[in-house]
């Protein structure tokens, strides 16, 4: 199972929303019908600024239609009918509702890494993405450059958050903090399923170096997602505002929900 990380991005690596074109690529040659299409996590609180922070797959099968998506980090894992109402898979329930003939919204099971996101059927292709893909993937201002992610769903879902490893159930969630640089690369090889070779020959020091100071910045401020919305700075111009909004909620904070470890 490839696991979702943003070890690239930390890296200096930008990459483009890679997980779910790269499905589309696998499904089409497996002869099914896909369409990409534009996703906004958490468009629902922080409106149509969202949209293009995600992407999801549209499936056509038989007369029937079905949303797949590898770009959540603890996403549904079998693709979902495109129906509202309740879908169960395993120990968490999924919630699909529809907000216009052309625009969904997906609610994550309760205490997921996000409340929800919406997407629109209009299929996109790859290339639409190049732009906010980029942004996301250099801006000092996003998530995925200022916190270290890994995840993989094994008995619920495991997160890795900078230095902090997390651990969901239907129940609650669990966690326990890295303790050196070994336990790291054991934890990323092992847990998440990263080859280490592919990091480089510095990779894991360096990932190691950069999740201790963000593990350190989070514990001198550790503050919910929930409880922010993008404000307007006395110092900012309205282009930086616009592109602060585009990004994500606040600094470090992004799409996640809380990811404070």
């Amino acid at each position: 199972m490839v696991p979702y990380e943003n070890l690239d991005i930390q890296l200096g690596r930008p990459i483009s929303l890679e997980q779910d074109a790269g499905l589309a690529m696998l499904l089409r040659s497996a002869g099914f019908e896909v369409s990409m299409v534009e996703g906004g996590v958490m468009r629902q609180a922080h409106g149509d600024a969202m949209w293009g922070n995600h992407s999801a797959l549209v499936i056509d099968l038989d007369g029937r239609r079905w949303v797949a998506d590898a770009g959540i980090g603890d996403g549904f894992m079998e693709p979902l009918p495109l129906r509202e109402g309740r879908h169960t898979q395993g120990e968490f329930t999924y919630r699909l509702e529809r907000l216009t003939s052309d625009t969904w919204r997906f609610h994550h099971y309760p205490g997921a890494t996000i409340a929800s996101y919406d997407f629109r059927l209009q299929p996109r292709e790859p290339a639409d993405f190049v732009a906010r893909s980029h942004e996301l993937s250099t801006s000092p201002e996003s998530p995925y450059v200022t916190t270290l992610i890994a995840a993989r769903p094994a008995v619920g879902y495991t997160l890795l958050l900078s230095r902090t490893v997390r651990q969901y159930t239907a129940d609650g969630r669990s966690s326990r903090t890295i303790r050196d640089m070994d336990e790291f690369a054991t934890t990323l090889s092992e847990n998440f399923l990263v080859p280490l070779e592919d990091l480089g020959p510095d990779g894991v020091g360096r990932l190691w170096e950069k999740a201790g100071a963000q593990s350190d910045l989070w514990r001198c401020a550790p503050r919910r997602l929930t409880d922010m919305a993008p404000t307007r700075k006395a110092n900012t111009t309205p282009d930086d505002q616009n592109s602060a909004r585009r990004l994500g909620p606040v600094r470090g904070r992004g799409p996640l929900q809380d990811t404070s470890p």
